[in-house]
């Protein structure tokens, strides 16, 4: 047999390996890459929720899940609204200026919201993470100021806030409690999650 002859056979194997070697490689590449993208359960975790706000009265809270945090949709009544102005030198961060968790700039005022009404926020306290709970009665109560004006307590350390998740001075809470991105697909339809597209 002669060297060209040896030589074209060698490469066809060569060819046939390497051919085969990156058929492999491509076969044991794909599923992992594929095991890098998120599952759909995460995807689902992380998407937005859509929610009917229509049937919550006022001085009523909804709670849903959105990346497995509760969100707080609270009807403020107006006698709640009124109360806002009143005890904000009570208050550590009246204006939500703090940059730890920044407020969106939709929310950045009195009542923290779109719509006055509506307070939308995330009901974990910023301390320690456990969930306020809601104390909406104004008046002297067990764990609260006698001039308690309704608001939320968190009972882990007694960090107290107002009906737009402002808390009170001198709180182990260090911060007001957070406003997810949210936006209003009608008067009664809220979309949590996403901010609205220009």
């Amino acid at each position: 047999m002669s060297d060209a002859a040896v030589d074209k056979e060698r490469r066809t194997w060569m060819i046939a390996t390497c051919a085969a070697g990156g058929a492999g490689a491509a076969a044991v590449a794909v599923p992992f890459v594929s095991s890098l993208q998120p599952s759909a359960r995460a995807l689902a975790a992380g998407a937005s929720v859509e929610v009917d706000i229509s049937d919550i009265a006022p001085g009523e809270k909804r709670v849903v899940e959105w990346r497995g945090r509760p969100v707080w949709i609270f009807h403020r009544t107006p006698e709640q609204l009124a109360s806002l102005e009143e005890i904000e030198p009570r208050l550590a961060d009246p204006n939500s200026q703090r940059r730890a968790y920044p407020t969106p700039p939709y929310a950045q005022n009195r009542h923290r919201s779109i719509k006055p009404e509506f307070l939308i926020a995330i009901g974990i306290c910023l301390h320690l993470g456990c969930s306020p709970v809601a104390r909406l009665t104004p008046g002297a109560q067990p764990s609260l100021p006698n001039d308690w004006p309704g608001g939320f307590l968190c009972p882990c350390h007694g960090s107290t806030f107002d009906v737009a998740g402002r808390v009170f001075r001198n709180q182990p809470a260090p911060d007001n409690l957070e406003i997810p991105p949210h936006y209003f697909v009608s008067d009664t339809v809220v979309v949590i999650g996403e901010e609205q597209r220009a």
